[in-house]
């Protein structure tokens, strides 16, 4: 399979205004408080960045790869951690930064996880929202775009490997 078209769904300036708001929104509710961002590797990086920019609360990264793709377009449904935190987040509020949420699973087994590492708030962010494709229920605190059920590329997404580069959110029409 390979991908036939893209086609631009939402612009770069569409992107990065509602990056903007969504920092104001998250930096209301921490206030002064320091706020842990929980980057999901490695499709979230250019999200969780720019987000980062636009939050004035005191921010501290953290990163974690988890996947249950592979090389496909769709969810396998078995979820693995690839690589976990490096510190504790005990006591800290967190913040769990996706780029996409389709079918949940991945991002329920990971919240039941941080749960028991006892943070004093655990909240989930995602840039794109696909309830559509919903297979588990998620509790999503912070929703940048919610999209239709088509496969995307584009600002940190991307179809085996490629594309994250791409300075908008694109349709992927694929090819057999």
């Amino acid at each position: 399979m390979k991908i036939k078209e893209i086609s631009a769904y939402l612009t770069e300036e569409q992107v990065n205004g509602r990056i903007r708001e969504m920092g104001e929104e998250i930096s209301r509710i921490y206030g002064d408080e320091a706020v842990c961002l929980i980057c999901i590797l490695k499709g979230s990086v250019f999200f969780t960045c720019e987000l980062a920019k636009r939050i004035t609360s005191p921010v501290e990264l953290e990163f974690m790869s988890v996947s249950s793709y592979g090389a496909g377009v769709t969810s396998s449904g078995v979820v693995r951690i690839v690589q976990d935190l490096g510190s504790s987040i005990e006591n800290r509020n967190v913040l769990v930064v996706e780029d996409i949420i389709d079918s949940g699973r991945t991002l329920s087994y990971l919240l039941e996880n941080l749960k028991t590492r006892k943070p004093k708030s655990l909240r989930l962010c995602t840039l794109l929202d696909k309830p559509d494709r919903r297979v588990v229920d998620v509790a999503v605190d912070f929703v940048g775009f919610e999209i239709p059920d088509r496969f995307v590329v584009g600002y940190g997404l991307d179809y085996d490997q490629r594309y994250r580069n791409l300075p908008y959110i694109g349709f992927a029409e694929i090819e057999d």
